[in-house]
């Protein structure tokens, strides 16, 4: 492992350079910072990392405040405002041969009361400052008497960001959005949310809100609703009869195709558009959406506002034609030759087999899975379900079967986990709906044998109690059958919801695209390694620093089949990247990431919150909750009515007053 030179991050003082102990510090940065050159010191709201003796410190420091103070200083309040200008004209001064010791006191006096300013871009950049001349001191003080330190040929590279911010996978910038709604700036609030996320209905009903997560205000007290801010601001639009103000550039003549009119290729058709290419998408559905029109019920995500978030996608010229399966009714050799660039995009509607005996003996009642069952559903079509049902899994889909069910008539909705309550990956809040209207919940219990009559229709499930034993990979304790504790629960319809893939059969054999065992498209990536030699790779195993583009030339991939399937906002994410790619290739310029996604990525998997930070804050301030229906009837038969409301405006703006704005700025030398 390369060695620390010295650290101050985290509070951890780490110098090696005058013998000091060697201390674990916490930090997860690479050792290069695009696979070839080294990353040789990093700094930001925490103070300094720093790998490489030969990076002149003073230079660096003076070069970070300059690009604070002048990019990303909002000037609205004045220690801010003037406090930084002070340190940044101190290190100017410093670096020009015109500095004075007395300068390096008032860098100290001034950062210290930069906690007077109204948001922590100031205060937090102050940090690597105020460590820098304390721990560096001799470095400034060599600029002063007119001998530099070192001669210095790193190159500095930035980037402005919010543990919310980073934590949300489209990398919304949050803060922004949620200032403008506090001001009333509805309009506002969602031009900077289509910036980076051009489906807001969308993401403001049923984003699993992982920035949430990462919300300083948490320490404090609750975290800012910030889903919820961002439905306020969508539903705003619409229900005030506002026309979105985007408009598409100069149109281009290079075009692109778009398998899949999910997430992620709506995201990435809307931002190609936006820059002027035309974009057709092929659909094997005969509508919009992806998994967020067959997967996701009317109740969490109404029809009518997906409909809008599509509808506004084409006003900007973008051809989506639907009932074609690509690989039957095209192939996609000829999308190729249509096409300058292809983006696969197809989502993960194949639901993934139980393994438990009898399942695959075409019993009447036994459903294929819970994707199919959803989608026919929604589309109109016979499901096969009886009055009985039985729904195996413990994510967010198999929820949503237990709840549709009880929407479609079932007199019993029997949910089964191999797991505890605690454990299920579905969210919280879902699992709570579900429980309210009226589902049977079975925990740590594990089907082993469907159950049939002699006219093949199913009558139960075999079923035996689980215990829960040591850790397995994921850090769960793994489940184990308890012997002799086997029952049965009777049922006339079983629906697997344990999970879906992405179907790539449409890719020819011969197409130069390589997929893996878990139903995903390999695309090429830069290997990046941390200091102690082991891959960077983000929570889903994959690795860092990917490029969307495969081994087959102008075909990119992305959502479900790239990263593996997942939450729609992490889709939309991926989307807008895949467009930007696409949009870098198409201009010639290759595929390599740009600056801003390479730390995009380096801080993702960093990490910019601080679950045990002490946050100072004058006075707690009770989280908005958003209107909801409640109780049994909201489940009635056919009753698909929204079930949560949002806010009342003034709400909205309450809320959006809690938020502390809690930017920070990075910069790495290379």
């Amino acid at each position: 492992m390369a060695e620390v030179v010295f650290s101050s991050w985290g509070r951890n003082i780490v110098d090696n350079r005058k013998g000091g102990e060697k201390k674990d510090v916490s930090f997860k940065l690479p050792a290069t910072y695009d696979g070839e050159r080294p990353l040789s010191a990093f700094l930001g709201w925490d103070g300094i990392i720093l790998y490489n003796k030969d990076v002149d410190i003073p230079a660096m420091v003076a070069e970070y405040m300059k690009r604070v103070q002048t990019k990303y200083v909002c000037g609205k309040c004045t220690p801010g405002k003037k406090g930084t200008r002070v340190i940044m004209d101190a290190l100017s001064g410093i670096m020009e041969g015109r500095g004075k010791e007395e300068d390096l006191e008032t860098i100290l006096d001034v950062g210290s009361v930069l906690s007077h300013c109204k948001c922590t871009l100031c205060p937090s950049s102050a940090v690597p400052v105020i460590d820098a001349v304390t721990h560096f001191r001799d470095a400034f003080v060599n600029y002063i008497r007119g001998a530099k330190s070192l001669s210095s040929e790193f190159r500095y590279i930035e980037k402005y960001t919010a543990p919310c911010m980073d934590k949300c996978p489209a990398h919304i910038d949050i803060p922004a959005y949620i200032e403008s709604v506090k001001d009333y700036r509805f309009g506002d609030s969602l031009e900077t949310i289509r910036e980076s996320m051009p489906l807001p209905s969308v993401c403001g009903r049923v984003c699993p809100h992982p920035c949430e997560t990462a919300c300083r205000r948490k320490n404090v007290d609750e975290s800012i609703n910030i889903m919820v801010l961002k439905r306020s601001a969508s539903d705003y639009e619409w229900q005030h009869g506002h026309l979105p103000p985007m408009a598409p550039k100069a149109k281009q003549s290079k075009k692109v195709a778009v398998v899949g009119a999910g997430p992620a290729g709506l995201a990435a058709a809307y931002y190609l558009a936006l820059e002027g290419y035309p974009v057709t998408i092929y659909e094997a559905l005969p509508l919009g959406g992806g998994m967020v029109a067959v997967g996701i019920p009317p109740y969490r995500q109404p029809r009518h506002l997906l409909q809008r978030d599509i509808d506004i996608i084409q006003g900007l010229g973008v051809e989506i034609i639907y009932n074609t399966r690509v690989g039957k009714d095209i192939t996609l050799d000829e999308l190729r030759q249509k096409f300058d660039s292809v983006l696969l995009a197809p989502g993960a509607h194949r639901s993934k087999p139980m393994g438990v005996e009898g399942e695959d003996k075409g019993y009447k009642g036994f459903l294929t899975g819970g994707i199919d069952f959803l989608r026919n559903v929604y589309l109109g079509l016979p499901t096969g379900m009886g009055k009985k049902v039985f729904v195996v899994g413990g994510g967010n889909t198999a929820i949503d079967c237990v709840r549709v069910a009880l929407r479609e008539g079932a007199e019993e909705s029997v949910l089964v986990y191999r797991r505890s309550r605690n454990e299920m990956p579905a969210d919280v809040w879902e699992v709570d709906g579900a429980d309210e209207e009226g589902v049977r919940f079975e925990f740590q219990v594990l089907p082993t044998k469907v159950i049939a009559n002699e006219n093949n229709e199913v009558t139960g499930v075999e079923l035996i109690r689980m215990a829960l034993g040591e850790p397995d990979a994921s850090g769960r304790r793994r489940p184990e059958p308890v012997p002799g504790s086997e029952f049965i629960i009777e049922c006339d319809t079983i629906i697997p919801a344990i999970g879906q893939d992405a179907d790539l059969s449409f890719i020819p054999a011969d197409a130069g695209i390589d997929t893996t065992k878990w139903s995903t498209i390999v695309t090429k990536y830069v290997p990046l390694k941390g200091h102690d030699g082991k891959d960077l790779k983000d929570g889903m195993g994959n690795m860092l620093s990917r490029t969307l583009i495969t081994d087959c030339d102008g075909v990119f991939a992305s959502g479900d089949a790239e990263i593996g399937p997942l939450t729609v906002v992490a889709c939309v994410g991926n989307g807008h990247r895949a467009a930007k790619v696409i949009q870098r290739y198409l201009e010639g310029k290759g595929v390599d990431l740009t600056d801003d996604e390479r730390m995009e990525d380096i801080l993702t998997y960093f990490g910019v919150y601080d679950k045990n930070e002490n946050v100072q804050w004058l006075d707690g301030a009770s989280r908005e909750h958003q209107k909801e229906v409640h109780g049994k009837e909201r489940a009635s038969y056919k009753n698909y009515c929204e079930v949560e409301l949002g806010y009342a405006n003034s709400q909205a703006v309450r809320e959006a007053e809690r938020c502390l704005r809690c930017y920070r700025v990075a910069m790495v030398a290379v």
